[in-house]
C-alpha cells in the first residue's frame, strides 16, 4: 500500500469517525432517527437495548452476504474497512457518551446532521463507504433503472416515517427530515468543495519560463494561447492552466517569483474533467 492509499484510509477513518461521533453525541441520546442502517439500529436500541454498532455491523454483514450472491465480488476493500471503521466507532462513542452533549433536541438535529453529513462526504470523497443503504441501492439499480441516489431518498424517507410505530411522536420525525435534509446539504458542499478546481490566465513575458515551472514542478498541463494586446498592438502569449483549487496558491507563488509584473486572472470552475482530474462518465 503506498502513501496516497495509506492518506486516503486516514481520512476515510476520520469521516467514519466524526459520522459516529455525530449520532452517539446528539442523535442517539435524543432518540432521533435520522435515516440509514444507523438510524435502524437506533430504533432497535431504544426496544431492545441492543447497542447501536452491533445492529449497523450484524445488518451490513447480511446485506453484504446478499449482494454477493446478486452482484458478485464488486465490494472494494474500502467499502468492507468503512462497513467495520464505522461500527467500531459507534459501538466505542456510545459507551463514551452516554448523554446527549446539547440538551435542546433542535440543535442537536442540526449539530448531528451537520457534522454526521460533513464525515460522510469526507469519506466519499476518498472512495468510502459505511455499507448500508448504499449496498441495496447498489442491487436495485442493477435491476431496475432507478438512480442510487433515488433508492436512498425513499429507504430513508420509510425508515424515518416508520420511526413513528416506535416513538409515536411527529415531532421526532420532523426531526430525522431535518436531520436527513442537512446531512444531504453537507456532503454535497464537502464533495463539491473538494474537487472545486480554478482556472488561471496568465500574461507575462516570461511565459515561457512561468509554463515550463508550473508543468515540471506542479505536473500540472499548461496551455499558450496566442492573443494581441489592444492598447500596445503587440502580439501575446497567453499562459493557461486548469487545477485544483489547493495548488491555486503555488501556482501564484511561482508566477510572483518570475515576474512580478506579471497580469494574472484566476475563476473558479465547479468541476474539470480529463487527465489528472475526474473521469468523464456516460
Amino acid at each position: 500500500m503506498n502513501l496516497k492509499e495509506v492518506k486516503s484510509y486516514i481520512f476515510i477513518t476520520i469521516g467514519l469517525f466524526m459520522n459516529a461521533f455525530a449520532w452517539a453525541a446528539f442523535l442517539i441520546p435524543h432518540e432521533i432517527v435520522g435515516g440509514g442502517i444507523s438510524g435502524v439500529g437506533l430504533v432497535i436500541f431504544s426496544k431492545t437495548g441492543i447497542p447501536v454498532g452491533i445492529t449497523v455491523l450484524i445488518c451490513n454483514l447480511i446485506l453484504i452476504l446478499i449482494a454477493l450472491k446478486v452482484l458478485g465480488s464488486k465490494f472494494g476493500a474500502k467499502t468492507i474497512y468503512g462497513i467495520f471503521a464505522l461500527s467500531t466507532s459507534l459501538s466505542i462513542l456510545q459507551k463514551l457518551i452516554p448523554n446527549a452533549l446539547v440538551s435542546d433536541p433542535f440543535l442537536a438535529t442540526l449539530l448531528g446532521g451537520a457534522i454526521g453529513g460533513s464525515g460522510m462526504g469526507i469519506a466519499f470523497t476518498q472512495g468510502g463507504s459505511s455499507g448500508g443503504t448504499d449496498i441495496i441501492a447498489m442491487m436495485v439499480n442493477k435491476y431496475r433503472y432507478i438512480s442510487p441516489g433515488k433508492v436512498i431518498l425513499f429507504i430513508d424517507i420509510f425508515i424515518i416515517s416508520s420511526s413513528f410505530f416506535i416513538y409515536n411522536s411527529i415531532e421526532k420525525i420532523i426531526y430525522g427530515f431535518i436531520v436527513m435534509t442537512v446531512a444531504t446539504y453537507s456532503i454535497d458542499m464537502v464533495i463539491n468543495g473538494a474537487r472545486e478546481s480554478v482556472q488561471i490566465m496568465i500574461i507575462s513575458k516570461h511565459f515561457e519560463e512561468i509554463a515550463n515551472q508550473i508543468g515540471v514542478e506542479l505536473n500540472r498541463g499548461v496551455t499558450l494561447l496566442n492573443g494581441k494586446g489592444w492598447y500596445s498592438k503587440e502580439d501575446i502569449q497567453v499562459v493557461m492552466t486548469m487545477s485544483h483549487k489547493t495548488q491555486a496558491s503555488e501556482i501564484m507563488q511561482i508566477v510572483s517569483s518570475i515576474d512580478k509584473e506579471a497580469f494574472v486572472s484566476m475563476a473558479r470552475v465547479m468541476a474539470v474533467f480529463g487527465k489528472g482530474f475526474e473521469q468523464l462518465r456516460h
